[in-house]
């Protein structure tokens, strides 16, 4: 176990790549570099909120000193860092908006560890050269979202970026929330994430854009070379956009698999490695809505709605496609893999459902009733969590008064006439089907306990924890941590239940902005 302060960084991207050395934080182009130097700024009184002690174990971190703590606040840099922010465009709700970049976010170096590569980049530590018109900071809200929910991810199984740390900075940060003119001072903090690699389409959408084709042949071969390692021959960057978009269309599966609602799936939220990053204004689903949106800033249009994720995917992988034609003389095999999308989608789709739903195997009649799935469920919108969960007490043994009962909790509405009869005839096949398993009833339970988490971390938990932890109460902090690492155990019952009423409308409850 090392401590941050001692730890020997390496800086393999900004000693392979051209950046802008200057050091100056103050918002413009930077044409011809794949990053800009930007220390972090200083704050007032760092206080360590959050740990996550698992992951520290697995990069062989230790326990935070003092010292660290002023390397986790972006107080301190050692000798051996080097702190940059990474220069990037992208696609936003389907528009091009040109260059982005790290706008508050800070990569300090890698930290190698078990022979694995990590990024560790400071979130909300102040402005860089593509901040444009915002501060680089974050506020307590949207830092305790990101911490605690890309670390229950991770627990969920699901490819994501990690937290290590949660830091309150001792300053007040003004926010404009819902960007509706009412700006209040909010508490400001830090993450500390992690990840092999932050890189993202848009790290490649604006060298295809500038024309700037050093620099692209550069970044594609250093990123093969680093991260798939296993490709080579004369087609390697077909076989690497083929591999991106196998691990894009298990991602979207996964999401699809909980719940998860990004929010805001632009092209500069896409990572190259297939893994969630950026988290908004994300939400999991209460309710069962293919159409909700967790984004105010994507109303009314719902570009980035829970069903629409995997054809979101898809268009993104389009745009990253685009941006290596440069590789290509003929751009058919590039079509080719990109085409393939679909498909490689839906095998991985139905085999995810037939593990919720417990099935022995996935026929072309199962996939009927998985589509019926989906279909009554977008009617009935039953709390999605619960539903699975309590499917698994389903028996073909079943009478209909039974099934209404076994499903009552979950019902934020209870289901009356066509609504009603769809949803029993629905259930009544899935227990037929599942008297036809090829697998016992332990098997098939203990397969569906496997795919469908007990505990999901939902938003109007996270607002109560944030008010909570503005006012010096950790409590339900403390709680969420503790049952997001075992969320499929047959526990955590005091989190088992619908959202309430008063959360429906609470504004961070149901909708939020991409504000932070």
């Amino acid at each position: 176990m090392q401590n941050l302060v001692h730890k020997d960084f390496r800086n393999s991207f900004v000693n392979n790549f051209k950046g802008d050395e200057s050091g100056d934080l103050s918002p413009r182009q930077t044409p011809g570099v794949l990053y800009s130097k930007a220390i972090p700024t200083p704050v007032k009184q760092p206080k360590l909120l959050a740990w996550s002690q698992d992951l520290a174990a697995q990069l062989k971190i230790a326990m935070p000193t003092k010292e660290d703590i002023e390397v986790l606040s972006g107080n301190k840099i050692t000798a051996s860092m080097y702190p940059y922010a990474a220069r990037y465009a992208g696609h936003q709700f389907g528009n091009w908006a040109g260059q982005l970049g790290d706008g508050r976010a800070i990569t300090l170096g890698e930290w190698e560890s078990e022979k694995q590569k990590w990024e560790l980049q400071l979130k909300g530590a102040g402005p860089t050269a593509y901040s444009r018109r915002a501060d680089g900071r974050a506020v307590l809200r949207s830092s305790v979202r990101e911490y605690l929910m890309s670390e229950a991810m991770h627990h969920l199984g699901i490819p994501t970026t990690r937290a290590l740390s949660l830091v309150s900075t001792g300053e007040d940060i003004l926010r404009d929330m819902f960007y509706d003119g009412n700006a209040a001072f909010e508490p400001g903090a830090i993450v500390l994430r992690t990840a092999p690699s932050f890189l993202r389409f848009g790290s490649f959408e604006i060298l295809a854009a500038g024309k700037e084709i050093d620099n692209l042949e550069k970044l594609v071969h250093w990123t093969i070379d680093n991260y798939y390692p296993h490709i080579s021959g004369e087609n390697k960057v077909l076989e690497w956009f083929k591999e991106v978009v196998e691990k894009t269309a298990f991602l979207m599966t996964e999401w699809q698999r909980v719940g998860f609602v990004h929010g805001v799936m632009n092209t500069d939220n896409m990572s190259i490695l297939g893994l969630t990053i950026d988290y908004g204004p994300f939400s999991f689903l209460d309710d069962y809505d293919p159409n909700f949106t967790p984004n105010t800033t994507d109303l009314p249009g719902r570009r980035y709605a829970f069903g629409n994720q995997p054809s979101i995917g898809y268009w993104n992988l389009g745009r990253l496609a685009s941006a290596l034609l440069h590789f290509f003389d003929e751009t058919d095999e590039l079509e080719e893999a990109l085409s393939s999308y679909e498909n490689i989608f839906w095998q991985h789709y139905y085999a995810m459902m037939g593990r919720k739903l417990g099935l022995d195997k996935v026929t072309e009649t199962d996939k009927k009733m998985i589509g019926r799935f989906e279909e009554v469920l977008g009617t009935v919108k039953p709390d999605m969590t619960i539903f699975y969960r309590l499917l698994i007490k389903v028996t073909p043994e079943m009478q209909k008064e039974e099934i209404l009962n076994l499903f009552a909790p979950s019902f934020y509405t209870k289901p009356e006439g066509n609504s009603k009869m769809a949803f029993l005839d629905l259930i009544q096949e899935y227990a037929e089907r599942i008297r036809s398993n090829q697998i016992s009833q332990a098997e098939r339970k203990e397969l569906m306990e496997k795919a469908n988490p007990k505990f999901i971390i939902r938003n109007y938990m996270l607002h109560q924890a944030i008010e909570e932890l503005e006012k010096g109460d950790n409590q339900l902090f403390e709680k969420l941590q503790a049952a997001m690492k075992n969320p499929y155990a047959d526990a955590h019952q005091e989190f088992f239940k619908k959202r309430p009423d008063w959360a429906t409308q609470k504004a961070g409850c149901s909708m939020l902005s991409c504000s932070s």
